[in-house]
């Protein structure tokens, strides 16, 4: 099921239509969420959004038959490991499970230049999780678009290329590192993901310095101190930073919030909102909040944040002191 339009009268959204097998259907509600990651239902419901087309889009695999110990001291003896990480792997204690090193110039000097040319070139890198033995679950093929992701052909062109580039990776792979000389794809996502699609203007933008500076809000829904651009960028002091309940409210429009990667216009800033954990904690909020209006009668900005803040903590949500 997707989004195909939205009903509306003046500022408010009256429904959305839906589209699926069974045709297309309109649903009803007194207040929305749109986690669509796309904005679609923010853009039909005609907000004002911005397409960036700032970050690549990706396609993960896993690889087969990889010789896990081989490929970390390969690793070790040339200085090119970067992410270690012990657990448990095929239900044994202190085996590794996260390890590899950042594509790219980090490594120019330590590894193949054949092989460091390679996987720039076709968007994909080294750092990779597992919990299976000779598996490496998670390599990320990334592809920048010409154009943003909500473009239907480009996306088409963007699956085969990605497809393409996956196998190249797996090729270079095999011939250069110790380990996955008989490495396999096991496994790739159904389709490309995105990491923006539209972005949609809310009441308030997110900044990097409200991030790094580890800026708190009297109508904050969660706290939050990851950063995808770690080291260069952190939270100060180790600490986390406020989401506020405004930078969810879609500006113009009076029952709709936004959730995900669709907020946050800046760059460096959106590297840590659009983050899953991040992303979980605007969805639990926006959620609650969309019940509470509708139970309430009243608009996204009528809504008493005490009423909000009590329904969060009563859900677990984890505030700072």
């Amino acid at each position: 099921m997707i989004v195909a339009g939205a009903v509306k009268k003046g500022s408010s959204i009256n429904g959305v239509i839906t589209q699926s097998r069974m045709g297309q259907e309109l649903f009803t509600g007194k207040c929305f969420v749109d986690s669509t990651a796309y904005g679609d239902l923010s853009a039909y419901a005609g907000a004002e959004f911005k397409e960036l087309n700032d970050h690549p889009v990706c396609n993960s695999m896993g690889l087969g038959n990889v010789n896990i110990e081989k490929l970390y001291a390969y690793l070790v003896k040339n200085n090119a490991l970067g992410d270690l990480a012990y657990g448990i792997r095929d239900g044994k204690e202190g085996q590794i499970i996260r390890m590899g090193s950042e594509s790219g110039y980090t490594i120019r000097d330590r590894l193949p230049e054949e092989f460091v040319d390679g996987v720039v070139k076709l968007g994909s890198g080294l750092i990779t999780t597992t919990v299976h033995d000779n598996y490496l679950m998670f390599i990320k093929v990334n592809y920048k678009m010409p154009v943003s992701p909500t473009n239907r052909d480009e996306v088409a062109k963007a699956e085969l290329i990605i497809r393409q580039n996956q196998y190249k990776t797996l090729e270079l792979f095999r011939k250069y590192l110790p380990g996955c000389e008989n490495a396999f794809i096991a496994r790739t996502s159904p389709s490309l993901n995105i990491r923006r699609g539209r972005t949609i203007t809310c009441d308030y933008d997110i900044t990097l310095s409200d991030v790094i500076n580890a800026r708190h809000f009297d109508d904050e829904i969660m706290v939050y101190g990851f950063h995808d651009s770690a080291p260069r960028y952190q939270v100060k002091n180790g600490g986390t930073y406020g989401v506020p309940y405004k930078a969810l409210r879609v500006k113009g429009i009076d029952n709709l919030l936004a959730a995900g990667m669709l907020i946050t216009s800046d760059f460096q800033a959106h590297m840590s909102t659009r983050n899953t954990v991040c992303c979980m904690g605007q969805g639990q909020a926006a959620g609650i909040a969309a019940a509470l209006c509708s139970a309430k009668e009243c608009g996204t900005r009528e809504l008493s944040y005490s009423d909000l803040r009590n329904a969060l903590e009563k859900n677990n949500v984890y505030f700072e002191a």
